[in-house]
């Protein structure tokens, strides 16, 4: 959201979510970010779920099988 200059009160009142929620996903980053969550907010900031997904997964490395 930062990326866009979106204000998280406008995005909380845009997507339905609190604004609790807004600042957890955005201040703590072993909160869980939910399929239906980054959809909405991309809807709300005018960003490509897809964009959106990769910005925020987009550091993953696959884990080694045991």
């Amino acid at each position: 959201m930062a990326a866009k200059s979106v204000n998280k009160s406008e995005v909380a009142r845009k997507t339905g979510l609190s604004k609790a929620r807004v600042n957890q996903l955005t201040i703590n980053t072993d909160t869980k970010l939910r399929a239906d969550e980054l959809y909405i907010i991309a809807q709300a900031i005018g960003a490509n779920p897809c964009d959106v997904l990769e910005f925020v997964c987009g550091g993953i490395k696959k884990q080694k099988s045991k």
